[in-house]
């Protein structure tokens, strides 16, 4: 967007508000304590933010479409004993855990989106009630016990590096750009934003509303499934009480990042810097040695802060 649309410093603020804010954390932290602004402790960040900047790319799908999505943190548990049952040395090769887990996700999103379309279920009835459903899910999968024992192939995808590098940080790149060209150029993209925006115009419009609403949903739990294989290989093992509120932290940076809870509103990039500033905040607070107690109240301010100035910019 140029610079030449910008009417006013308020809209000025409006619009590159929250990367102000991602350098003026970044510089007020780097002046509290010298090992912030290192390579070391930038490459620690991201491998930590990664997990959540893949959910919250997902749920970037569905809130722009005028939805939400509950149920992430029991969906990356799910997701995470059914990839880590598969993944034990000498059973299967890696492909199969990681399309098994990726399937699991698309499934849950699948039965989310029909229930909400077909059903006419409000989106929050319907993924509250699958956050308990897939937890549910995830237990009995298990029988209540981690899933261990598991391959150094798959072990690797979050744990390992490719050139240096963080395979998680790769795969959160990866999802970036592939979502920033759905949303960007892409005609189902341009629905999502259509169908948030005004549902009743986008129908009398010839878009086929339900379909866009079941991509956005499918995609948000696909991508869930992801961050679940991702966690399993990282932590070594399939929790079933692994993501325990991860979804809150992802929705808040997709928050952060700009997207309107109306919908039709918000960007991968705005929300790639909600997920910077929330990692960098905590991160920040652990070098601080602040008591996790109190980062909660911090990152629960933050959100609401963020929520008054999407209603007033909606205004």
């Amino acid at each position: 967007m140029s610079f030449a649309k910008i009417k006013s410093p308020a809209d000025y603020f409006s619009r590159y508000g929250i990367f102000i804010a991602l350098i003026v954390i970044c510089i007020a932290l780097s002046v509290a304590t010298p090992n912030f602004f290192t390579a070391q402790n930038m490459l620690i960040v991201l491998r930590q933010v990664s997990i959540n900047g893949i959910l919250a790319i997902g749920v970037t799908y569905v809130i722009i479409a005028g939805g939400i999505d509950l149920s992430l943190g029991s969906v990356i548990a799910l997701t995470g004993v059914v990839a880590a049952s598969f993944a034990h040395p000498g059973t299967y090769p890696l492909l199969v855990p990681v399309l098994l887990g990726l399937l699991t996700g698309v499934v849950v999103g699948l039965l989310n989106g029909l229930t909400i379309t077909k059903g006419k279920v409000a989106p929050f009835i319907v993924t509250l009630g699958m956050m308990t459903i897939a937890r549910g899910l995830a237990l009995v999968w298990s029988k209540g016990r981690p899933v261990t024992n598991l391959s150094k192939e798959f072990n690797f995808i979050g744990g390992g590096d490719l050139l240096f590098v963080p395979v998680p940080i790769l795969l959160f790149v990866l999802v970036i750009i592939v979502s920033a060209v759905i949303l960007k150029y892409t005609r189902i993209g341009r629905y999502i934003y259509a169908v948030g925006g005004n549902e009743n115009a986008a129908a009398a419009s010839g878009i086929r509303v339900n379909r866009v609403k079941l991509f956005a949903y499918i995609m948000c739990s696909g991508l869930a499934g992801l961050a679940g294989i991702v966690l399993a290989s990282r932590i070594t093992t399939g929790q079933p009480n692994a993501g325990i509120a991860y979804e809150l932290d992802a929705i808040a940076a997709v928050v952060i990042g700009g997207t309107s809870l109306l919908g039709g509103r918000g960007s991968i990039a705005g929300t790639v810097i909600g997920v910077l500033i929330i990692g960098i905040i905590n991160n920040g607070l652990d070098l601080l040695n602040v008591s996790s107690y109190y980062q909660q109240i911090i990152k629960g301010v933050i959100i609401v802060g963020a929520v008054l100035l999407d209603r007033r910019n909606a205004r």
